[in-house]
This record gives C-alpha cells, sequence and structure tokens, in this order.
C-alpha cells in the first residue's frame, strides 16, 4: 500500500476548507509575480533618465512609472494578505481537527497507554505537534508557492535585458542551493528527529519534576535528585550544542554564496565594459543590482521551508504514534455481573516487555471484603489495582468481577461497579460542589452536602468564602493535599460503587487530616469490596486478608495477626515501620 505523502494527510483533516488552501497558493503565485512588477517599472524609469540625461526635464514618464510600481506593489501586498486570510482559516481548521481527533482517541485508551508516554509528552503532541502543522499550512505552503513562481519570473526578467549578467546573477543561486541541500538532506531529517525526541524529554520530565517539587520541598532535596530531569536537559543541551557547531561552516559559506551575487555582478561589469561604457549596460547593471536581493530572499524561504517540512513530517509521525496506540476492546453485550467479588487468575503484566510488573497472580476478594496490598516500591501493588479497574489489560491470565471477565464487561456499566481514591488527588479548577458531583452528574445540593458531610468536609466548606459554590484554584483559594483527598473521596460517596480502590489515600495527609481521611474512608467503605493500597501498616491491621507482593508476585498472605505469627516479610515489614514510629514519637516528645 502506497504511503500518503503528508500533504494528503493534512489534507485529510482540511474537511470542506480544502478549496481555501488551494485557493491560498494560487494567490500567494499571483502576489509573488506582481511583485516583480515595479521592478520592471524601475527599469523603465531608469532607462528614460539615462536616455534624456543630462536634461532630466524631458523625462516626463517618471510619475507615471513610479505610481505604477507603487500600485503592482500594494496589489501584490493585498493579494498575499487574502492568500494568508484563506490559508490561516484552513490551517486551524486542520489544527483543530488533529486536536479533537488526538483527544478522542487519548479519553479512549487505557491509561497504561496515557502513562507511558507521560503527561507532559502527550501535552507536547497534542499542542505542539498540531501547532506545526498549523505554521506549514498557513506560512510555509503559500510561500512556498510564491517561492516556486518568483524564479521562474526572475528568469524571465533577467535573461530577457542581459543574458550574460543573468547567468552571472544566477550563479549565486546554485551555490546557495547546493549548500541548502546538504545542509537539508536525511542526515538533517534524522537531527530534527532527535531534536525534537530532545525536546519533548525535557518537556515531559519537566512536567513530573514540577509535579514533584512538594515532595523536593519536603525533604529539602536539590534538582539533581530529579536525575531523569537533569539527564533530559543535559541531552539536550549536548544536542543544541553539536547541531549549531555542526551547521556553522555550511551556514557560512551558504551565507556569503546568496549574499555574494553582487561581487559576481561588479567583476562582470568590470569584464564586460573593457570596450567602453554603453548607457544599455550601465541600466542593466543598475538593474540586476537592483532585482537581485529577492534571490536570496527566495532562498532563504526555500530552506526555511524544507525545514518545516521535516518538522511537520516529525510532527506527523508522533500524531499516527499515538493514534496508533489500540483502545481497549468493548463488549457488544451488556454483561451486569451478579456480585462484586474480583477474582484474578494467573495474571501477568509487563510495562516494557521484559521485566513483568506482574507475574502469574492469583487471588480472590469475596463481595464486601476488604484486602489490602503491602510491600515496597515497585512490587507491583499499584499496577494491580490499576489492571482490576481495566486500566489496561493482562498480557497473560483474566480479571474476572461477579464471575465476568471484566473484558466482556462494557467500559461503562465497569466504570459504575468502581470508585477510585489515589494517593494525590487533583481537583479540576470549578466550584467543590462541581468537583464533587462529576462522580454524579445528576445529583442534586442535597446530595453532594451529604456526600461531603460524610467525607468528614464540613470543616473545609466552613472556612471558604462561598461554601460549596467556591471555586477551588482561583482569587487565593486553595486545599491542602489532606484536604483535597477528603473532597475526592466525598466524590467517592456520592458515586457509592460498590467496589473500592484506595491507593495510598492518605499519603499527602498531616496528622490532623489523616484523621479524618480515615473517617471518612471508613464511612465509605462500609458494604463495600475494597482493595487497599498502603505503606502505612497501622491503617490497615483491620483487613480481613494482607497480600505481602514482592518483584511483582504474591509472596504471602493472611490476616495481620496471622502475619504476624508466620515471622515471615511482612513480620519484618511491621517491626521496621513499628520502630520508625516509635523514633518520631520519641522525637517529638524530646523536641
Amino acid at each position: 500500500m502506497k504511503k500518503q505523502s503528508n500533504l494528503s494527510r493534512l489534507m485529510g483533516y482540511a474537511g470542506g476548507h480544502k478549496i481555501l488552501i488551494y485557493l491560498s497558493w494560487i494567490l500567494s503565485i499571483m502576489s509573488a509575480l506582481l511583485a516583480l512588477v515595479p521592478f520592471w517599472y524601475i527599469w523603465r524609469i531608469v532607462h528614460d533618465i539615462l536616455e534624456v540625461s543630462p536634461d532630466f526635464s524631458q523625462a516626463g514618464n517618471i510619475a507615471s512609472y513610479g505610481w505604477s510600481a507603487v500600485l503592482f506593489a500594494v496589489l501584490s501586498i493585498v493579494v498575499y494578505i487574502a492568500g494568508l486570510m484563506c490559508s490561516h482559516m484552513s490551517a486551524f481548521r486542520v489544527a483543530a481537527n488533529i486536536r479533537k481527533e488526538l483527544m478522542r482517541h487519548i479519553t479512549a485508551l487505557p491509561l497504561g497507554v496515557t502513562e507511558k508516554y507521560g503527561s507532559g509528552n502527550l501535552r507536547r503532541i497534542v499542542n505542539t505537534s498540531s501547532a506545526a502543522t498549523e505554521t506549514y499550512l498557513a506560512h510555509r505552503l503559500p510561500d512556498k508557492a510564491g517561492a516556486i513562481a518568483t524564479p521562474i519570473g526572475l528568469l524571465f526578467l533577467p535573461l530577457a535585458f542581459d543574458w550574460r549578467l543573468g547567468l552571472l546573477s544566477l550563479v549565486p543561486v546554485v551555490l546557495g542551493f547546493l549548500i541548502m541541500m546538504k545542509m537539508t538532506g536525511k542526515d538533517m531529517a534524522q537531527r530534527m528527529e532527535q531534536y525534537q525526541n530532545s525536546l519533548f524529554d525535557m518537556s515531559n520530565e519537566a512536567v513530573e519534576y514540577v509535579r514533584g517539587v512538594p515532595v523536593v520541598k519536603t525533604f529539602g532535596q536539590t534538582i539533581f535528585s530529579f536525575k531523569r530531569f537533569k539527564d533530559a536537559i543535559d541531552n539536550y543541551e549536548t544536542w543544541v550544542i553539536a547541531y549549531t557547531k555542526g551547521l556553522r561552516l555550511p551556514m557560512m559559506f551558504y551565507t556569503t554564496a546568496i549574499n555574494g551575487v553582487f561581487a559576481f555582478l561588479i567583476a562582470g561589469g568590470i569584464l564586460f565594459t573593457r570596450g567602453g561604457v554603453t548607457n544599455e549596460l550601465l541600466l542593466n547593471l543598475i538593474f540586476y543590482i537592483v532585482i537581485t536581493p529577492v534571490i536570496g530572499t527566495t532562498l532563504t524561504k526555500i530552506m526555511f521551508m524544507s525545514e518545516d517540512a521535516m518538522i511537520v513530517g516529525d510532527a506527523l509521525g508522533r500524531i499516527d504514534e499515538v493514534l496508533n496506540e489500540k483502545p481497549l476492546s468493548e463488549s457488544s453485550v451488556n454483561n451486569i455481573p451478579k456480585d462484586n467479588g474480583i477474582t484474578l487468575e494467573h495474571v501477568s503484566y509487563s510495562y516494557d516487555g521484559e521485566k513483568n510488573a506482574l507475574n502469574d497472580v492469583s487471588l480472590r476478594v469475596a463481595p464486601g471484603q476488604v484486602i489490602a496490598l503491602v510491600g515496597a516500591s515497585g512490587g507491583g501493588k499499584t499496577t494491580l489495582a490499576n489492571i482490576v479497574t481495566r486500566f489496561f489489560d493482562p498480557q497473560k491470565g483474566r480479571i474476572l468481577i461477579g464471575n465476568i471477565d471484566i473484558r466482556d464487561i462494557p467500559k461503562e456499566t465497569l466504570m459504575n461497579k468502581v470508585s477510585f481514591v489515589f494517593q494525590n488527588s487533583r481537583l479540576i479548577k470549578a466550584s467543590i460542589m462541581e468537583n464533587v458531583r462529576m462522580a454524579k452528574p445528576d445529583a442534586s445540593r442535597e446530595e453532594i452536602t451529604h456526600a461531603l458531610k460524610a467525607a468528614q468536609c464540613l470543616d473545609i466548606i466552613e472556612k471558604l468564602p462561598n461554601g460549596i459554590d467556591t471555586v477551588v484554584g482561583t482569587k487565593g483559594v486553595y486545599l491542602s493535599g489532606g484536604e483535597q483527598q477528603r473532597i475526592a473521596i466525598a466524590r467517592a460517596i456520592l458515586k457509592n460503587a460498590p467496589i473500592l480502590i484506595l491507593d495510598e489515600a492518605t499519603a499527602f495527609a498531616d496528622p490532623d487530616n489523616e484523621v479524618r481521611v480515615q473517617q471518612a474512608l471508613s464511612a465509605l467503605s462500609k458494604g463495600k469490596t475494597v482493595i487497599m493500597i498502603a505503606h502505612r501498616l497501622s491503617s490497615i491491621t483491620g483487613a480481613d486478608c494482607i497480600y505481602v507482593m514482592q518483584d511483582g508476585e504474591i509472596v504471602e498472605s493472611g490476616t495481620h495477626n496471622e502475619l504476624i505469627e508466620r515471622n515471615g516479610v511482612f513480620t519484618r515489614m511491621w517491626r521496621n515501620y513499628s520502630e520508625a514510629a516509635e523514633w518520631k514519637i520519641a522525637k517529638e516528645v524530646t523536641a
């Protein structure tokens, strides 16, 4: 199958605005040709002056030639502006359609895919890559049409007056074009991809670094604690310096060539006037000196167009990479689980295709049971919770809810079955009421107030200027991590889903907020099937079953007392946790 060109791809996004793209090219060509006409009138003015010299009073057509030159120059500008209006209207539509398609596709992708790219990287693909296509369509393609028309007109004008000077004026064009081909070849395309990769990496790591600033401040760490961010900056610095040094010499020769046209013309003028200076030769020499700067401008436009073509090709490649990611399969049958029990059967999952984040995990959570997942970071706890909620599908094994494979449960039905409270819950820039109402769009004010009360949020509401109608994130209204967590719990209470996933729900809560969050979680968990992920082992002592995870596998399971009696991995974890808690208390008492 023949691969579509980048231009064909962009035309496919233009829809009914495609005609405007073609019209912008036509207008740009007309503008470029009209812009050459004033040069002919300038030649006529110089011709008449030389003809009547030294009695300039006899040059009666100078004013009419001058106004004609102004008229065509203004007409060229007006036509060019009309072309830009057409190109911008179509370019904006193309960029908007690309962004819409990307966002529709991203919302259908599993969370595992979005985590693979990173939020900063995805944001840059949606915004920057689509913006690259906008610049290409709105400016570069119309300029390319004009740049192609300009040399054709220039070939006619110089060669029509004195073919010898005309050929001399084209020598720098040939030299500049050869140097440009060297700079914008396949090697440049590879470098442009490396450049975009380094920008994307730096953007993505910057977002992750900013999100981690609270942790940096809390523990007094420096930027060097975020090694990936620093490495991304260093990589970008290394690439840019090497790229700039590599192009320094060819760019110097290119600039010299396109600006050296006068040297060729002066040398030609000296050579051609050895037999004497004629008015015609002087007239043509003046004309070429006036018009040849247009050649340099045209070549520079062509060079930028080659660079932008590579940028837009890279942008479309990144857009396609996201669009080629497969959404999760959808069930055509509305299978409704009979109960809220969860079963994992020999589940395995790998993020990179090499090391398994989950390795042959099997467990059973009975309806209404509370289980806890504990273990060191990287043990697979969050992956297990995410895979139960179908943020991505297992590569091996299956997950069942109510004895139905979750792949056979419609997405909306599954989402109605599950509520989540993550360790770093975020609120959107909207009122408290709207933030909570996201869980149930048709909820009444009374229902929302009841959920906030159950989530221990009344103290938060009382201190806000407009109560639950206060917009978070504006006019100095911000909530602490623990307060945001309680609002997120209120959202989960309002949803009232029978299955609850708690991923380090008290991680960012201060001691006062932690008590309230625990009370809110207790209210939320009543009668539900709960999967808890916790590092604070004191919060899961009452769990019906605790699963200890290590390197993607379940190494121990049982109640708190059973695991302590077993004197295994959990016992060591509990001992270390207790010692750390006692040390903290002793330190506070001493202080």
